[in-house]
């Protein structure tokens, strides 16, 4: 928490989504930190110390997102950790959610009410 807001960061490739992604969390009182690469991602996250983290799964490679969260676990996050997927129910095919400790994943597009919705309850 910085200033009395919770701190999400969020890492996403395309700057149109991290644009859109800070006006809604701003909007309802969130802080957003967002980077476009998982370097950067991983950077931030140790500068930053986030509340809640959300990682798109595809970005500068393919794997990028789910190396980024098993990074933070090692590092010891207990942030809860979304991942963002376009891929839909065929994620589970390509990595395991309980390995990556993760709390859920969002599908693309993201539905702002039903991600508002999450936060509200994670972040009490």
């Amino acid at each position: 928490m910085k200033n009395g807001k919770y701190v999400i960061l969020y890492v996403e490739d395309d700057q149109d989504l991290l644009d859109a992604m800070k006006m809604v969390l701003e909007h309802h009182g969130y802080l957003m930190i967002g980077t476009r690469t998982a370097e950067e991602g991983l950077k931030a996250y140790k500068a930053s110390k986030p509340d809640l983290i959300i990682v798109d799964l595809m970005m500068e490679e393919i794997d990028a997102g789910t190396n980024l969260v098993k990074e933070m676990k090692a590092l010891g996050n207990k942030a809860p950790v979304y991942m963002l997927s376009s891929v839909g129910d065929n994620l589970s095919t390509i990595t395991n959610y309980a390995e990556l400790g993760l709390s859920g994943v969002f599908q693309k597009p993201l539905d702002n009410n039903k991600l508002i919705a999450i936060l509200k309850s994670k972040l009490k």
